[in-house]
Order: structure tokens, then sequence, then C-alpha cells
């Protein structure tokens, strides 16, 4: 399964990148779903004294709430990415949001102050609003999610790779990096996705095998 992010800040047009980035990879065959990184302090889909709510507070776990129309699954507690993605079944996940994940990146910005900000090397692409205005910025390309999306597209498919371990228990840097820094080194052609034997079973990797 390959995870990628589209990060920045606040009102750059991130969600825009997300969307016109989620039809494009469907339209071209790929199954994909999607996590949004919500930093709203008082957030949430439950309320306190329903029926699962209830449920909750008699298992301590997790609960689905299925109605005619939609299923929840509700979880109690904050979840972190590689427990996420341990749910998940897709050939590609787009996160929006997370910019400190260990995950190649394209960076929403506003203007170079912004972009000098967030630039690592876990960045493939520039996107949001600066990309409305400019074409290329030092040696990322820049691609408008709104008149470029083949391209922008384009670059997911060429960069983006199956997902690291996420720093599990047993790696240890057995690569000689970490996560974030091997994402890095893996975009920027010093090593491959190779280098690192481990993956995430997730439910799409058991229905592969």
């Amino acid at each position: 399964m390959k995870v990628f992010s589209v990060a920045g800040y606040h009102h750059t047009g991130k969600t825009t990148a997300v969307v016109n980035l989620i039809k494009e990879l469907k339209k071209r065959g790929h199954r994909v779903v999607s996590i949004k990184d919500i930093h709203a302090e008082n957030f949430s889909m439950e309320k306190k004294g329903s029926n699962t709510w209830k449920h909750w507070e008699a298992s301590g776990d997790c609960v689905f709430a299925r109605g005619l129309h939609e299923t929840y699954l509700i979880w109690h507690r904050h979840l972190s990415l590689k427990e996420m993605l341990l749910h998940l079944a897709a050939d590609y996940v787009v996160v929006e949001g997370m910019k400190t994940a260990p995950l190649p990146k394209i960076i929403c910005a506003y203007d170079e102050n912004e972009l000098n900000e967030l630039l690592d090397d876990t960045i493939f692409a520039i996107s949001g609003k600066f990309a409305d205005e400019n074409t290329e910025y030092k040696h990322l390309p820049v691609k408008s999610a709104i008149n470029n999306i083949e391209e922008l597209t384009d670059l997911v498919e060429q960069h983006v790779f199956e997902v690291l371990p996420l720093s599990e228990p047993e790696c240890k840097n057995k690569c000689g990096s970490s996560c974030y820094e091997i994402v890095g080194q893996i975009l920027t052609r010093k090593r491959s996705r190779q280098d690192c034997p481990y993956r995430i079973h997730t439910i799409a990797s058991v229905i592969e095998l």
C-alpha cells in the first residue's frame, strides 16, 4: 500500500489538492482512501450519552455504529498513523496533514517564506496557492491541483512507494536510518525501498497473501 501526505499551513489549498488527486487516481484505476488530520480541540463525531457512547463505556473498546446509509467505527482515543493504516485496504492512501510523518509529501503553501519553513527531503512536489501563480521553485516541481492535476498525479505515481514500517519495534533502525530519514533518501535516489526489509501488515497485504 502506497501512502503520501498533502501537508502545509491552514487555507493553502490542501483539501482541494487531496480531492482532485483522489479523483484523478481513481480515474486511473487505483483504489484510493484518505485520512484527514483534524486539529480542532473539541472535534468529535460522537455524542456523549448516546447509545454508542454507552456501548463504549461498557466495553472500553471501539464501537461500530451502523445506520441505513452510513457506518462509523468509533474509537475514543487518538490513533497513530500506523494504527489507522492497519485497518485500510487500498492502492493509495492520501493523508491530509501530518507534515511531520515519515511519508513522501506534497507541500501546499502561500509563498516562499512558508515553503522555506517546510522544505526537506521528504517533499517531492509543491502545490496549493503557491502553484496557482508559480511553475517552479528551487529543485522541486510546482503543479497546480486545479490546472495541472494530471501532471501532479503523474508525480505521485512516479515517486510514492510502499509505506515504510513507521518505526516498528523490531526494526530498530537496521537500515541505518529512521523512517523519516529513509523517505528522503529514497526520494533523492540515495537509497531504494528495498533497503528497508519491513512492511506494515495491513488488511491490504493480508488480502494480497
